[in-house]
């Protein structure tokens, strides 16, 4: 997350570790010799978050599957919808999971976001 979003982004740390990590659910992508590669987290009131896959690794479906993982985790948690704030440029990548845009772009650590929802059927 650090190589994601403060280097390669420019998040402030502080926006970065905001203290609920102890809270959530990790999803962690290793490559085959075992090195961390992507990650995501499911919090406690149904939100993923800190989605974030090394550039190296983008485009090889490595976010995809962290997303599944996620979201099937949340199905197993019984909510009814799960919900996230995308970076308005991976938008569509969200979409092709099933997930849909609501509300207005806001910014979020100077990058432009939009809630996203997937409703559990």
């Amino acid at each position: 997350r650090e190589t994601v979003f403060v280097r390669e982004q420019h998040v402030p740390v502080e926006l970065e570790w905001d203290g609920l990590d102890d809270q959530c659910l990790h999803m962690l992508a290793e490559d085959p010799q075992g090195n961390p590669i992507g990650t995501g987290r499911l919090l406690p009131d149904g939100h993923i978050g800190r989605m974030a896959v090394l550039k190296e690794w983008r485009g090889r479906g490595v976010g995809a599957g962290l997303l599944r993982a996620l979201m099937k985790e949340g199905e197993k948690c019984g909510f009814r919808e799960l919900v996230l704030a995308a970076q308005v440029q991976a938008m569509p990548f969200y979409e092709k999971a099933g997930f849909n845009a609501e509300g207005e772009v806001f910014d979020e650590a100077g990058i432009p976001h939009r809630n996203m929802v997937w409703r559990i059927p």
